[in-house]
């Protein structure tokens, strides 16, 4: 199951990450997937976002804070984009607001180049 997620070409959905794990072990069930991805979050080697025009819980292996989530309201395309925003968003907190975040999970919404080429 780690591999699936681990070698996930995009963020998976639990039903997802199921569908391919069927394809190697039929015997695998949903609840297992389950409690497999709350495992892996528990541990901290996958994380859990709601991403995508749906707006569908959807998983990834872990990655720092600083890559946050692009997500194209159209095609529903997930992008990462690393950069030093979360970083000096988690020192605000913590200077003006004397909050020590834990975890910063960070969703821009918008239009991917493609879908904004095509807006009227």
């Amino acid at each position: 199951m780690w591999d699936v997620l681990r070698l996930a070409d995009r963020h998976l959905t639990a039903e997802q990450v199921a569908a391919r794990v069927h394809e190697v072990d039929p015997d695998v069930n949903l609840a297992s997937v389950y409690r497999s991805l709350a495992l892996f979050a528990e541990l901290e080697l996958a994380r859990e976002s709601r991403l995508g025009v749906d707006n569908a819980s959807r998983w990834e292996p872990a990655h720092p804070d600083d890559r946050f989530h692009l997500v194209c309201r159209s095609c529903g395309e997930v992008q990462h984009h690393a950069g030093d925003l979360v970083e000096q968003l988690r020192v605000q907190l913590r200077t003006r607001q004397s909050f020590d975040a834990d975890a910063i999970d960070l969703v821009v919404s918008g239009h991917c180049d493609r879908c904004a080429a095509e807006q009227p």
